[in-house]
């Protein structure tokens, strides 16, 4: 019995021929994922970029910090020129001031990027400076962070009620109030409060961020001075921060009420309060929710006067200390983080928007 032979199979020559899928095969078939790497790619290349122009720009600033700091210590002690020489020479590598701009540019991105390193600081030497920022940071957050949350909620709220009674009194006081106060400096209603409730009726404190007699830590005592101290600066922030809000989001309510899905929705017998919360607000609320993403990024910067009128211990504080005396490192890393803080903010909101709406297909 002879052995049968073995079936023959079609090979098609082309698939043969064919390369294995690769990188791009895959992520032709996995749109999001592609859109998701060109957008972190394209956020490292502008962090580096921002951070690059950053340390270009303030090192270019007229002033040497080495010898201001020199001639500090010399009020105290006295040094032969030799001896002034080797100091100079010692801070200028400390701080990174040693060599060419260019090579202080390499120093300084190695430091920043493998060691997170900023360097020592120069308004609290030897302090390193990303010590002296986060102590700071705190102070920040908790005033302008909570103070821009209240700001939104309190905005779109109001601002929706004020767009879906359009045509009212009360809804016309509200906008015309808004205008007249969106544009009003911080300062100058932080001053307008001061005056009033400090030094007229004496019921808040005006300066500090929290009573000098209250040591700091988690308990009752220090929380209640940190919030009674933090009111003003905090309302001023909250009164004028909450009428852009207003306004943007009345701007945006008052077109959606006249679409057809409204009319049916009312129709149907819905409440009035249910038409506007669960359909006209959704409309305005991305939108706002991106401008809030954004917004939130700059809090790092710290609102520079406000901290200064109340003597609040922030990053803005900070900053302007930094620039009187030249201490770039610090200088620098209240900048970075800033700058950090705002493209992180839009790179997640970029990342989140498409799956938070379905209608947005950024990665077609």
């Amino acid at each position: 019995m002879t052995a049968e032979a073995p079936p023959v199979v079609a090979v098609d020559k082309e698939q043969i021929s064919a390369p294995r899928p690769g990188v791009r095969a895959w992520l032709s078939r996995h749109p999001l994922a592609a859109y998701a790497i060109r957008r972190l790619g394209l956020y490292v290349v502008e962090l580096w970029g921002a951070l690059t122009i950053a340390f270009f720009f303030f090192r270019l600033m007229p002033g040497d910090p080495i010898n201001t700091l020199i001639q500090s210590l010399q009020q105290n002690y006295i040094y032969n020129q030799q001896a002034s020489a080797e100091i100079i020479a010692r801070y200028q590598h400390e701080f990174g001031l040693e060599g060419n701009l260019f090579s202080q540019y390499l120093k300084y991105m190695e430091k920043l990027v493998l060691h997170g390193d900023l360097g020592p600081s120069l308004i609290n030497y030897p302090t390193p400076a990303q010590d002296v920022i986060l102590r700071a940071l705190p102070w920040t957050i908790g005033l302008l962070g909570i103070s821009a949350v209240l700001s939104w909620v309190l905005g779109i709220a109001v601002g929706a009620i004020a767009g879906w009674r359009r045509g009212k009194r009360g809804s016309a006081i509200i906008t015309n109030l808004s205008i007249a106060l969106a544009h009003v400096p911080f300062f100058f209603v932080a001053l307008i409060l001061v005056y009033v409730f400090a030094y007229t009726l004496g019921w808040l404190p005006a300066r500090a961020a929290y009573d000098s007699n209250i040591s700091p830590g988690f308990n009752a005592d220090f929380i209640g001075s940190v919030l009674k101290y933090g009111l003003l600066p905090g309302l001023s922030i909250v009164g004028i921060g909450a009428m852009g809000w207003i306004l943007s989001t009345r701007m945006l309510m008052v077109p959606v009420l006249g679409e057809d899905y409204l009319v049916y929705a009312e129709a149907k017998g819905l409440k009035p309060w249910r038409i506007l919360t669960r359909y006209a607000l959704r409309n305005c609320y991305l939108p706002q929710v991106t401008a809030f993403g954004i917004s939130l990024g700059f809090i790092f910067n710290g609102n520079v006067l406000v901290e200064q009128l109340f003597n609040y211990p922030g990053l803005g504080t900070t900053l302007v200390t930094a620039i009187q005396q030249l201490d770039f490192n610090t200088i620098l890393g209240v900048t970075n983080m800033a700058i950090f803080s705002v493209l992180t903010a839009v790179l997640l909101l970029d990342l989140l928007l498409p799956l938070l709406d379905p209608r947005v297909k950024y990665w077609k």
